[in-house]
């Protein structure tokens, strides 16, 4: 009786997920980069994204996903945290030094940004709720384009039209890969133009910066988005918060952080009143 209970339980449970899997629709690889712009092979293979999007909702809110990997690894990914969850993800593909090197990382970010502005409309989304995220490298990446915004300008796309940025655990200095493909020793801290506290300024849109604990992040990343919320509130930008999540390093940090950015999207929404 107790197998046949648990199997019940089990058929269930699956029946709902797939349930659930059935009310969304994936397209992957898609080339993000306008056809005008001349690629070479491996542009082409790096800088894809895919799209997982909700049937016949209108006006989504859109998720955009930077993955990590010291802008050297990684691929792209939709996080199961997020899945299901109402809204549209976006996770991108980029380009990786040492065979790019700074800005072009950055660049091919903007360009998927850009694709989601031009597209996102035909998944059932809405141009003026797209949120930035991602993990490490991935959320330097989100606050490069949100506080340099000569990036997304390039497509004609004003930084400040976000409806959010949600970086988790960013580095706010000038990347340490940027530094290494300069010569520079990872320890020897630098803020230039590819550094996001570099482009400080008082309007953006909602900034929530989510890092781990400061005695287990990677080097002094909690000090990094502690400074750069410091000087954003020296200017006047009252849009800023940081949360460190005490007990957590720079890996485990983010599947604490994936409920903060799903709260933090719906407050932004309620905030704007769409």
């Amino acid at each position: 009786m107790k197998r046949l209970l648990v199997f019940a339980i089990l058929c269930f449970v699956l029946h709902q997920a797939q349930a659930q899997d059935n009310n969304y629709e994936w397209q992957k690889d898609i080339r993000y980069y306008p056809a005008s712009v001349n690629q070479d092979a491996y542009q082409q293979g790096q800088c894809r994204l895919d799209v997982y999007y909700p049937r016949n909702k209108k006006n989504a809110a859109t998720i955009i996903w930077f993955h990590g990997g010291g802008l050297k690894a990684g691929k792209k990914e939709i996080p199961a945290a997020l899945m299901n969850k109402g809204y549209i993800i976006i996770g991108v593909g980029y380009r990786f030094s040492p065979k790019v090197k700074a800005p072009e990382y950055i660049e091919d970010a903007a360009a998927a940004v850009a694709w989601a502005f031009q597209h996102v409309e035909q998944y059932g989304g809405d141009r003026r709720k797209i949120v930035l995220s991602g993990h490490s490298a991935g959320g330097y990446l989100d606050l490069m384009l949100a506080l340099d915004k000569k990036y997304l300008q390039h497509y004609d796309v004003n930084a400040d039209s976000l409806l959010g940025i949600v970086p988790f655990s960013a580095q706010c200095i000038t990347h340490f890969t940027v530094r290494e493909e300069r010569g520079t020793d990872p320890l020897q801290p630098v803020i230039d133009s590819m550094a996001p506290l570099y482009h400080v300024r008082k309007t953006t849109p909602p900034i929530l910066l989510i890092t781990g604990d400061r005695e287990k992040e990677l080097y002094g990343r909690y000090e990094e988005n502690a400074y750069l919320l410091r000087m954003l509130k020296l200017t006047g930008n009252t849009q800023t918060q940081l949360y460190e999540l005490q007990g957590y390093d720079h890996g485990g940090m983010a599947q604490p952080a994936f409920p903060l950015l799903l709260q933090e999207v719906s407050r932004v929404l309620k905030q704007r009143r769409f």
